[in-house]
């Protein structure tokens, strides 16, 4: 017999009740059911019949026929195919939670994480249960190895990268011109999953004027890829766990900081404007201001070598201007950088003596050498 204390829930919940099913998985129990042969026919098409017998626990999200019949013509027939497997599977683990996540569990939770990577909303809407804008028809038929909840919808996950998301919100291009002229549309673009800190048009506004178009020139790529990977984390991280962990150490190296009091999210300095927007690949969340790293100390010798690294190059291809401008302008930074004024005055003389050469490659060779003795005298 059906016991008050289960119809008192199932009455708040808004579902009908249903015994529960003791000694069937989740399987076996949608089979019996008799209402689940478009899903059962698509877990099989997919190969999924073994892993939803498994131990678990799980919680699946079933579409009843009805449910399914809501689709296109034709959609479910196309899904089925052999060759359409991988989208199938997609659609199919989004509908299926790890654990075992009751009704009332899962609205106080906002949702859960599926198997597909993708984050299903649970939330009240006029006293309605809605799962991902599908409805929960009946919750908490529980089987052996988890639990099922009927929806008359099939939900579909995201099926768009990462950028294609970005690009259809229309307010990161900024940040799309920024990722392509940083050469970074195609790992955004890539399996991940990765987690975007996506400043808008508006947060790229803010910063100084000009400042923008400098990162985009070519010679200024290396900046750039620092600057945008610094706004990616590894995984996909939704905000309640971004938010739990307190920090996030980004692609560039460093780490952001998350944290919230009464008047909102931040992200370092940055206002969380919109958060877990999902994609295939990860997920992204909107700030209002453009992330920017730390700047990494660099030592007056780190500063000569690296020069040398790239002045050698030009030289040996027959660029000698360029390569003596550069080691003078190097030359010049680690004069302001260093206090002892014996090796200033002997940076002084060798960037004079230089700039009284007739011939560039002979510039570029005096330039060198003063480069080569501070590489050996500076700390």
């Amino acid at each position: 017999m059906r016991s008050w204390k289960n119809f008192a829930i199932a009455f708040i919940l808004g579902t009908a009740w249903l015994p529960t099913s003791h000694g069937a998985d989740i399987v076996d129990t949608a089979v019996s059911a008799g209402q689940f042969k478009t899903l059962v026919a698509a877990v099989q098409a997919a190969e999924l019949v073994d892993v939803l017998k498994g131990d678990g626990p799980f919680t699946v999200l079933a579409p009843s026929d009805e449910a399914f019949a809501k689709l296109p013509e034709g959609t479910v027939a196309e899904l089925v195919k052999p060759e359409n497997r991988e989208q199938l599977t997609a659609i199919l683990t989004f509908h299926v939670i790890p654990g075992k996540v009751l009704a009332k569990d899962a609205l106080a939770a906002g949702g859960g994480v599926s198997v597909n990577g993708q984050r299903v909303d649970c939330e009240l809407d006029g006293g309605q249960i809605m799962l991902d804008g599908a409805k929960l028809v009946t919750a908490d038929i529980e089987c052996d190895n988890g639990v099922i909840h009927i929806i008359d919808q099939v939900i579909m996950p995201v099926d768009a990268t990462i950028p294609a998301v970005a690009k259809k919100a229309g307010t990161f291009n900024t940040l799309l011109a920024a990722a392509t002229a940083a050469g970074l549309v195609e790992t955004l673009s890539g399996e991940g999953p990765l987690t975007v800190f996506a400043p808008t048009a508006e947060a790229f506004a803010k910063l100084p004027a000009g400042a923008v178009e400098t990162l985009l020139k070519p010679e200024n790529k290396a900046k750039l890829v620092e600057v945008l990977t610094y706004h990616v984390v590894p995984g996909r991280i939704y905000a309640v766990d971004a938010l739990s962990a307190g920090a996030a150490k980004t692609v560039q190296g460093q780490a952001v900081k998350i944290q919230a009091d009464s008047t909102g999210a931040t992200v370092n300095s940055a206002n969380l404007l919109v958060t877990d927007i999902d994609a295939s690949n990860g997920v992204v969340h909107v700030i209002d201001e453009v992330l920017l790293p730390t700047e990494k100390k660099v030592s007056c010798r780190e500063m000569i070598n690296g020069a040398i690294a790239r002045g050698v190059p030009m030289y040996n291809s027959g660029h000698h201007g360029a390569c003596a401008d550069l080691y003078e302008q190097t030359l010049v930074s680690v004069m302001e950088m260093t206090d002892n004024p014996s090796l200033r005055a002997s940076m002084h003389s060798a960037i004079t003596k230089a700039r009284h050469q007739r011939f560039a490659s002979r510039r570029a060779w005096t330039l060198r050498h003063c480069m080569d003795q501070m590489a050996v005298m500076l700390p």
